[in-house]
Order: C-alpha cells, then sequence, then structure tokens
C-alpha cells in the first residue's frame, strides 16, 4: 500500500474524533502499516477487532463524512486556510498543544517514563511563559520535544483491552477504552479551569489543522472500496502504534508483497470500472 493511503487512511480517523478529546496529533500518529479493502477482514480475525455494532457504526459514518466533513468541517477548513495567516494558524496550534503537556506529564509517569514525564513539565513551564503561553514552541527550539501520552494509552499499557469499536456521532472513531481515556484526560489541570470557550476553540483548531493537512489527498481515500473499513483498521493500528510507542512488529517481505499485489488488483479494478 502506498504511503498516501495510510497517511489518509489515519489522518481521517483521527480528524472525525479530533472533537472528541483535547489531545493533539502527534509526530508519531504519522504514516504507520494499515490494512485496507481485500485485506480488512483479515485484519479484523488476525487482530481481534471487535466491531459488534458496524451496522449502526457505516451509518454515523455516512453521516459523519457525508454530510458532517463535506457540508461542515471541509468548507470551515477552507475558510480558515484562506482568511488565516500561517504564523497566526501555527501559533494557534501551538497554544492548543501546550495545553495538553500536563495530561502527557502524568500519563508518562503512569507508564513509568519518569524523563518524558519531566520533558512534559519543562515544555509546559517554557512555552507557557518564553512561549507566551504556548504561542511559541520554545521548548522545541531548547531541544525538549513533545512526548504525548493520554489515559487510554495508559490503559492499554495496563493491559486493558480497546473493547468494542464505535463511530459515534459528530465525535468519530472511538472504542471503550480511548473514550474512557478521553474523559480522563479532559478533568486534568489545567482543562478543569479553562472556560469551555477555550477548551473548544483549543479543539477547533486541531481539527481544522489535522483537516488542512488532508485537503490535497482527500480523492485517495474516496477512491478506497471500503472507507469504513478503511478507517477503522488505521484508527485501531494507530492505537497499537501508541501504546507500543511505535515498536509495532515489522511485516516480513511476503506479506509487504501481498500488501503491494492486494494495491494492484484494486487499481486494476477502478481502470476497468
Amino acid at each position: 500500500m502506498t504511503n498516501s493511503l495510510k497517511v489518509l487512511a489515519l489522518g481521517f480517523a483521527i480528524i472525525l474524533g479530533g472533537c472528541a478529546s483535547s489531545a493533539a496529533v502527534s509526530e508519531a500518529d504519522e504514516p504507520m502499516p494499515t490494512e485496507a479493502q481485500a485485506g480488512a477482514v483479515e485484519v479484523q480475525d488476525e487482530g481481534g477487532v471487535s466491531d459488534p455494532f458496524e451496522p449502526v457504526n457505516r451509518v454515523v459514518w455516512d453521516f459523519n463524512y457525508e454530510i458532517l466533513d463535506r457540508f461542515l468541517v471541509k468548507p470551515l477548513t477552507k475558510g480558515y486556510i484562506y482568511v488565516t495567516p500561517q504564523f497566526v494558524r501555527t501559533g494557534l496550534l501551538n497554544a492548543s498543544e501546550n495545553l495538553s503537556e500536563p495530561a502527557s506529564a502524568v500519563n508518562n509517569l503512569l507508564q513509568g517514563k519518569g524523563n518524558d514525564s519531566l520533558v512534559s513539565v519543562g515544555r509546559f513551564l517554557v512555552n507557557s511563559t518564553v512561549g507566551i503561553v504556548g504561542i511559541f514552541d520554545v521548548a522545541s527550539e531548547l531541544g525538549l520535544e513533545r512526548k504525548e501520552e493520554d489515559f487510554g494509552q495508559v490503559l492499554g499499557v495496563w493491559g486493558v483491552g480497546t473493547g468494542p469499536y464505535l463511530m459515534l456521532p459528530a465525535l468519530g472513531p472511538s472504542d471503550f477504552r480511548s473514550f474512557t481515556g478521553d474523559i480522563v484526560d479532559n478533568v486534568y489541570w489545567p482543562m478543569t479551569v479553562i472556560e469551555d470557550p477555550y477548551v473548544i476553540a483549543s479543539n477547533v483548531v486541531k481539527v481544522l489543522e489535522t483537516r488542512a493537512s488532508l485537503l490535497d489527498q482527500e480523492e485517495t481515500l474516496n477512491r478506497s472500496l471500503d472507507q469504513y473499513l478503511f478507517v477503522r483498521d488505521a484508527y485501531f493500528q494507530r492505537l497499537e502504534f501508541q501504546v507500543k510507542d511505535g515498536k509495532v512488529k515489522a511485516k516480513t517481505e511476503e506479506e509487504l508483497q501481498e500488501e503491494e499485489d492486494d494495491f494492484s488488483n484494486f487499481e486494476d479494478l477502478l481502470k476497468d470500472m
């Protein structure tokens, strides 16, 4: 499967779930293995994906993507890009991501990552002061790179399973473990003392910026045989990638060749159509 397909499936899984959490999209969420089209059922059987609500989930997916994204999120994103200078967009995103640093500090600590927890604390202190409430990412310039972790990942490290897959109206892809993690992350300081309009604005900025990064690749998703399976499988593999800190089992050459053959067959089918 090509990198553009991998990034796109992951991106749409993230963006349609962006309003459900205050956690920002990190660099660790970028290109990663994902099954699609003909291999989707195989992933479900071998990976233990639980999707007992698939009929309802599919209806909600159609609503989220065909209506909410098409008539609300996408137009808002284009308008946001048109009227907002890039340096302003960067500052707003930095400030939004800065709010999640205390949660990352706690979640890193709960996983036994003491050094990463200290880095998150340091980033918050530096960016909130020298960086003017996080508008400028001074911490990264000092070598303090983001160590984003959410409570859903903590539960995964502790051995808690994901539970059934959920496609929530407006909130997008989720599962029982992640949904619980989102609730916990939103009760960490400073989210508990910030007025709701600012929290909502922070989440909106993250969603718009993620959607903006996918505008040029949207047609690739539209060409997929089954958009629902495409995004669902990307979502679960993203969870595994996060919980294992990117240390997922590498695919063999035979598996990679099989994926390439599947995608070639998919392209031939499109040409025939």
